[in-house]
């Protein structure tokens, strides 16, 4: 089935500028989010998705209420909710896999969604921006492409994405957006940046960086935190070059829960 806007089957163009020309209400919703201050969001309720990585939830989640990600420059991250239930998914794409990347955002959104139950699936893009390798364009078109071949309807209902998240300074471009959060139980999504990136922030980020070519694909317009975070990352390495073998004993999962101050506290053992 089709991906849609406003109720009109998208013919998928060459830009994402050109599709928001092409349907006035996705051009200001990306206007108001751009024109949003960044929130800083705390530990509370938050969960973190890193690079490469996705999380689902519902609004009956007790621990968790938000889903955010940030540090996105060519990247792009989504956001697939079901308006029936709340079941939400937010995923940071790199381009690495996008075609096996959506059908998993679909399936996880299924595996929480009665489709008997009223509602739409809605779909929400955010990041990138005109860098000179046109890897935001390429992957701004993988996405839609790939949204626009599933099974399903989709609905677009955000696009703020490469040329519609860029902004210029002194001949050199940068994403305005970089990071989002969407609050669970009210579909709000809103401009966010994030301190606590936890559980296992580093061994998360080390599998990121161990299983792509570049440290980043925009060095320029990263942010001001970027090489501290590949610095910590690869002392991490350095320390743990055999991680399977040291911190996954008998492998074993690592099990994460949130106390009652919202900060993940690590589960002795998985029977615990």
């Amino acid at each position: 089935m089709p991906l849609f806007v406003g109720g009109q089957r998208v013919r998928l163009p060459r830009s994402a500028a050109e599709l928001v020309r092409a349907h006035p209400p996705l051009e200001e919703r990306a206007r108001l989010l751009r024109g949003q201050s960044v929130q800083q969001v705390g530990p509370q309720g938050l969960l973190y998705v890193q690079q490469r990585e996705l999380a689902v939830t519902s609004p009956k989640d007790g621990s968790v209420s938000i889903l955010g990600s940030d540090d996105a420059t060519t990247c792009h991250i989504v956001v697939l909710r079901h308006t029936g239930n709340g079941a939400t998914c937010l995923t940071h794409c790199d381009g690495t896999d996008t075609k096996a990347e959506v059908p998993l955002i679909m399936s996880s959104i299924k595996s929480f969604s009665d489709h008997t139950q009223c509602g739409r699936l809605e779909v929400h893009l955010v990041g990138g921006f005109s860098d000179d390798r046109q890897l935001s364009q390429k992957l701004t078109h993988q996405l839609l492409s790939e949204f626009d071949k599933q099974d399903d309807d989709i609905h677009l209902v955000t696009l703020c994405v490469t040329e519609l998240n860029d902004r210029e300074e002194n001949d050199n471009h940068f994403p305005i957006i970089y990071g989002i959060a969407v609050n669970i139980k009210t579909a709000e999504i809103y401009r966010a940046s994030f301190q606590d990136r936890g559980p296992e922030e580093q061994l998360r980020a080390a599998r990121a960086l161990a299983g792509g070519p570049n440290l980043s694909t925009s060095p320029l317009a990263e942010p001001p935190h970027f090489v501290e975070h590949i610095r910590s990352t690869l002392m991490f390495l350095k320390k743990f070059p055999s991680p399977e073998n040291i911190l996954f004993p008998g492998n074993k999962a690592l099990l994460y829960k949130k106390n009652e101050d919202g900060l993940w506290e690590k589960i002795s053992s998985p029977g615990s």
